[in-house]
């Protein structure tokens, strides 16, 4: 694992990116719970440390857990589906590029043999690990939350941004945030 970090962490694959290259990720063979991205945001490159942020502050919110718990690699693995930072477009950051999946996910997942949890953060997310979900939107999915559980929950964006959606689907925080509270304690006990 520590070479396969480390080949992972010196990618410079997207040479042209606005920020340059700077691989953000967590990892670790005996991490149980797997969260799964889009790609680092402008501060969180500038950081150097992923979901350093509001998002985070929510998202470690939703688990129930600590700062220190969610930076421990051998409890929770954070693995975006872009390495990095791809830039901001009209209405945000860019998608990832998909070169990035291509090179690392898959050798990246392998790595992971102890995961008991996948949570689900977007659409490119969605598409690699729901392969199946079509078009379906993030709404549908988080409703549906009981098809996929207790091994995968699909999440919308902890972003402040998504505020509005949390107040349109109150069903998210009410059913489902317990739930996941409970697994994510049941799994790091």
């Amino acid at each position: 694992m520590k070479k396969f970090k480390r080949e992972m962490a010196a990618c410079t694959i997207c040479t042209d990116l606005p920020l340059g290259p700077r691989p953000l990720f967590k990892l670790a063979t005996d991490a149980r719970i797997l969260i799964a991205g889009q790609a680092p945001g402008s501060r969180t490159h500038a950081k150097g440390i992923p979901f350093d942020d509001p998002s985070g502050d929510r998202l470690r919110t939703w688990l129930d857990v600590s700062r220190d718990t969610f930076y421990d690699d051998a409890r929770i693995a954070i693995l975006p589906m872009g390495l990095c930072f791809p830039g901001t477009g009209k209405t945000g950051d860019l998608p990832p590029r998909p070169i990035c999946a291509q090179t690392w996910r898959a050798r990246a997942l392998a790595q992971l043999p102890a995961l008991e949890l996948t949570l689900i953060i977007g659409r490119y997310a969605i598409d690699w690990h729901v392969p199946d979900a079509g078009k379906r939107t993030v709404t549908d999915l988080a409703q549906d939350w009981n098809s996929f559980w207790p091994d995968q929950l699909v999440l919308p964006h902890p972003s402040p941004r998504n505020n509005r959606w949390l107040k349109q689907n109150p069903f998210f925080e009410a059913e489902v945030i317990p739930m996941l509270q409970s697994r994510v304690a049941e799994i790091l006990i």
